[in-house]
């Protein structure tokens, strides 16, 4: 079941809120978009019926004067002034006798002329005109090229208006982002500044029990443990800071997570590891970041046996990359759940924030330059998650 975490009821009402405001705002976008489409189609509907009108006008003054000759100047100034619309004026046999905006080329081929005709025939119905002497002549006529403009706009309009909303999407989106990422690095690096006054002090009472009558072994695994806090402290303050990358032993580097976690699983839990009986791997990296993944890989494991089963983790190599698998027989993944997993807030535990696989995902893929994804699961069986980094050679 996925957990999103909400810091307080505060935190939920604001949510409310901002996802008012977000409905609000589409609502008005979608309202403007409606108003514009209609208002241009309704611009080209009336154009249309204005164009249509003035033919028709046209062709009936032509038959009231009774003559429908190429040389007569009435006809010819009338026609001329339909100089935006394409039309052919025939004979009853389909004969030319004058046209306007069509090519000679259609003209003149009779097969051409007659799919004009047609396609002039389906863009309005022809006008029929009969003459004095009961001859009958025909006017073919198209839509207007800024009829045809005004009839693709609507089209066009309502993808400049996605484009615009999307890029608007986008950069609302970047810049959410952009404040998220700073609330984390700003908590981050205030958590590593309060961590240091308390791990001073720890120091400081190290040393001292050192002093006393104190069983030594205690006082060397309170030193593991305060030596750990001032790594956590050390890998809080890197986050968001410029991370530097060095040539390191990829082996070394995960045998020490591993060997940190080994002492610490149950007792019916095994935890093994192939990194120290192969041969040396290196690739960059920010030692004390990548320690930080190997450890949130290995508590998921942990939490995935719920006291009972195995971990592998597998280091190998070909000749361009090394791969770091981290495999599990625990309760597994549903596929959907795949790349989920990475995103912030998103768990599957009782408790838990979200965060380990999402920071997991950043410092690989962002600060390594690397990839970390499920190989594969089962529900039931377990997960396999690998890492892959470039390949360093000496």
């Amino acid at each position: 079941m996925k957990k999103v975490v909400n810091w307080n009821f505060r935190n939920i009402d604001r949510t409310s809120v901002s996802f008012r405001k977000k409905v609000v705002l589409i609502l008005v976008w979608l309202a403007i978009v409606f108003a514009s489409l209609m208002f241009t189609s309704s611009m080209a509907r009336q154009l249309r019926e204005k164009e249509n009108y003035e033919i028709g006008l046209w062709a009936l003054a032509i038959e009231r004067l009774g003559q429908f000759n190429v040389d007569d100047p009435l006809s010819n100034y009338i026609m001329d002034s339909r100089n935006n619309i394409p039309f052919i004026r025939t004979t009853d046999d389909f004969e030319v006798l004058g046209s306007n905006l069509i090519p000679d080329r259609i003209l003149y081929h009779p097969d051409l002329l007659n799919r004009k005709l047609e396609q002039l025939a389906d863009e309005n119905p022809p006008l029929e005109i009969t003459a004095w002497n009961g001859s009958k002549f025909y006017i073919f006529y198209g839509n207007s090229r800024l009829q045809k403009a005004l009839m693709v706009f609507p089209v066009t309009q309502l993808i400049v208006i996605v484009i615009c909303i999307g890029f608007s999407f986008l950069t609302i989106r970047a810049s959410q982002e952009d404040e998220q990422n700073r609330v984390w690095i700003g908590m981050a690096k205030e958590t590593a500044h309060q961590l240091g006054t308390p791990i001073s002090s720890l120091l400081g009472w190290v040393e001292y029990l050192k002093t006393q009558n104190i069983e030594p072994t205690v006082i060397e695994e309170m030193n593991k443990d305060l030596t750990r806090l001032m790594k956590v402290a050390d890998r809080f303050s890197k986050i968001g800071s410029e991370t530097v990358l060095s040539p390191a032993n990829v082996n070394e580097v995960v045998g020490n997570s591993v060997m940190y976690f080994r002492t610490r699983v149950p007792r019916n839990v095994t935890l093994d590891y192939n990194g120290f009986a192969i041969a040396p791997v290196k690739a960059m990296m920010n030692t004390a970041l990548f320690e930080w993944v190997v450890e949130n890989l290995l508590k998921n494991a942990l939490d995935a046996l719920q006291g009972q089963g195995s971990i592998d983790v597998r280091i190998s190599e070909d000749s361009e990359c090394v791969y770091i698998d981290v495999r599990d027989t625990g309760k597994g993944i549903a596929k959907s759940n795949f790349k989920r997993i990475f995103e912030p807030g998103f768990t599957t535990k009782t408790r838990g924030w979200g965060l380990g696989l999402s920071l997991s995902k950043r410092i690989v893929e962002e600060y390594h330059n690397g990839r970390i994804f499920v190989v594969d699961s089962e529900i039931g069986k377990g997960t396999t998650i690998r890492i892959t980094l470039k390949r360093l050679y000496d």
